[in-house]
């Protein structure tokens, strides 16, 4: 490969990256950051309580999972409560206020939504670190939220792979989310937080929801569920975001029809704009919605 290729390769991740980020970085502490990231860690760690209080190893094998299903997910809630810790000790050591856990309505209902529901939360968990990399400035915090994210990498493949079946990846590279992407899919799950809690990043706000039909797959043509704007004038697009590279844009159609792309695979993030070449707070309409296109060794839909 050319290093002019090189070169344009990496300026369209820095620039897709960018265009997704929001608040800009001289907005943000460090203290913010590691707050942020708190946040997202007693969500996961509570959820892994909360489910494994509620489901027995004797559930997960009723339910159809093997026999030591249970025993990794015990893993993974140690692993999510010690990152809790982390983040606070930190916190408290730069002399910062760390949030506290808020209470939380997961809708769990059987041992297969617990598992569905991990397996999102890790992809979204991976996501988050990934795209909130660039607001740490300092660099001890860097290394510790890249061994953050390299974990919560490694629970969203097992989750994919053994549990689930399917593959362990989506595409080459992660795809970055922004804070408000993360927090549009996170606040649904939140039914309040301690008011003590400090406030976090700069302008961070939840998007309007964004559900697809029952029938929704790749190839196929689904109705989505969303509030439009009123008084919306202009075309709305379905932006397909998978990985850094540009987003894929779909025009909606009448009766608020899209046509979802053949080519997806692995865990896509949806939004609805209004506008088709790119997808930032200036464009997002409602979304993120996940649509998980599981997939064989040989790239085939299953």
């Amino acid at each position: 490969m050319k290093f002019s290729t090189i070169v344009s390769v990496l300026a369209t991740l820095a620039v897709t990256q960018v265009a997704n980020a929001r608040p800009a970085k001289r907005d943000i502490t460090d203290p913010q950051v590691l707050n942020y990231a708190l946040t997202l860690e007693h969500l996961e760690a509570t959820f892994y309580k909360q489910g494994l209080e509620k489901f027995s190893n004797g559930d997960f094998i009723a339910a159809g999972y093997p026999e030591w299903a249970h025993g990794r997910f015990t893993q993974i809630r140690d692993h999510e409560a010690t990152h809790v810790t982390f983040l606070t000790t930190a916190l408290e050591a730069a002399g910062a206020k760390a949030v506290e856990a808020c209470e939380y309505d997961f809708g769990i209902t059987d041992v297969a939504s617990f598992v569905n529901l991990a397996e999102t939360l890790e992809a979204v968990g991976t996501a988050a670190y990934t795209g909130g990399a660039q607001f740490i400035s300092t660099k001890e915090y860097l290394t510790a939220a890249a061994s953050i994210l390299a974990v919560e990498a490694r629970h969203a493949a097992w989750l994919a792979s053994a549990v689930k079946q399917s593959s362990a990846w989506d595409t080459a590279f992660q795809t970055p989310l922004a804070p408000n992407p993360v927090y549009s899919l996170a606040a649904p799950l939140i039914k309040s937080c301690p008011a003590s809690n400090a406030a976090l990043l700069p302008a961070l706000t939840a998007y309007p929801a964004l559900t697809f039909g029952p029938s929704a797959r790749v190839g196929t043509t689904t109705t989505l569920n969303f509030a439009a704007p009123p008084k919306a004038t202009s075309q709305l697009f379905m932006a397909f975001v998978s990985g850094p590279a540009t987003p894929v844009f779909v025009p909606i159609q009448s009766g608020n029809q899209v046509a979802i792309p053949s080519a997806l695979r692995g865990l896509v993030f949806c939004f609805v704009t209004n506008d088709g070449g790119k997808v930032d707070d200036s464009t997002i309409v409602a979304g993120p919605a996940t649509l998980n296109v599981a997939f064989d060794s040989r790239g085939e839909v299953v």
